[in-house]
């Protein structure tokens, strides 16, 4: 694509306009205000559905993961759900990285017993690794969250291997005349006062639905993936499009 063609992007709505530090702060404050509720939320307003995407996103690098030397990095791995079921199949090493370091520490209590996978505290546009260094690289409804979604894309990029593969798990656009409206309903209005109801965070389970609106739908992020510079991206939906499971290649 050229410049003049290239799909408009932006990044998480929280902070200031334009100032991706504030916006680092204010996502890591909301996290780190959460953890202790993180996973008894996700479970309970997803019916459990997380963990199926999750195991979703393990299943489509089976292959990666099964090679005695595969190293794949979880990035904004947050209380680890991914990057264990990612463990749980590999015959290498994972290594699942969060900047929010209350959300690393319930990940390591839950990693006790898992010796193929590390955590450690690290930005995703930011990354403290070298351009090549990963056959494999996920992350799991953390690129919505970022200051400049292009740029996470471009750093998940830079440190794969070529060939490598990354698997992308995020909120996406639901379909269907009833499907669509029901989802919306539940998503704006139910979801966060339950949210709220339980963690007592407030706005942080109001922001989950204005942040996906902000982000791009199915065919958007195919687009955005591959200005990226990956290749041969495609994506299926899950549970009609609540998430998508984005897929793509670094060429060789």
């Amino acid at each position: 694509m050229s410049g003049e063609e290239k799909t408009p992007f932006a990044g998480s709505p929280l902070g200031r306009p334009g100032d991706p530090a504030s916006t680092a702060s204010e996502v890591k404050r909301m996290f780190a205000h959460v953890a202790p509720r993180y996973d008894f939320l996700n479970h309970l307003l997803s019916a459990g559905s997380d963990l199926l995407w999750r195991r979703a996103a393990a299943r489509a690098l089976a292959d990666v993961l099964t090679r005695p030397q595969s190293s794949v990095a979880d990035l904004c791995c947050g209380t680890g759900d991914l990057s264990l079921a990612l463990a749980r199949r590999s015959a290498g090493r994972v290594i699942g990285a969060d900047f929010c370091r209350p959300m690393l520490v319930r990940a390591k209590e839950k990693s006790a017993g898992f010796k193929r996978v590390q955590f450690i505290e690290a930005d995703a546009l930011r990354l403290p690794f070298s351009d090549g260094a990963f056959d494999a690289v996920t992350i799991a409804f953390g690129l919505r969250n970022l200051a400049d979604y292009r740029r996470g894309l471009e750093e998940m990029h830079r440190i794969l291997k070529p060939r490598g593969r990354v698997a992308i798990l995020e909120f996406s656009k639901v379909r269907g005349i009833l499907a669509g409206p029901l989802f919306r309903f539940y998503f704006r209005r139910i979801l966060p006062r339950v949210g709220f109801c339980i963690s007592r965070a407030a706005g942080s389970y109001q922001y989950l639905p204005n942040s996906v609106e902000r982000f791009p739908d199915q065919e958007s992020l195919v687009a955005l993936m591959g200005e990226a510079g990956f290749a041969r991206v495609r994506y299926r939906n899950l549970s009609r499009g609540v998430a998508a499971l984005h897929v793509g290649e670094k060429a060789g």
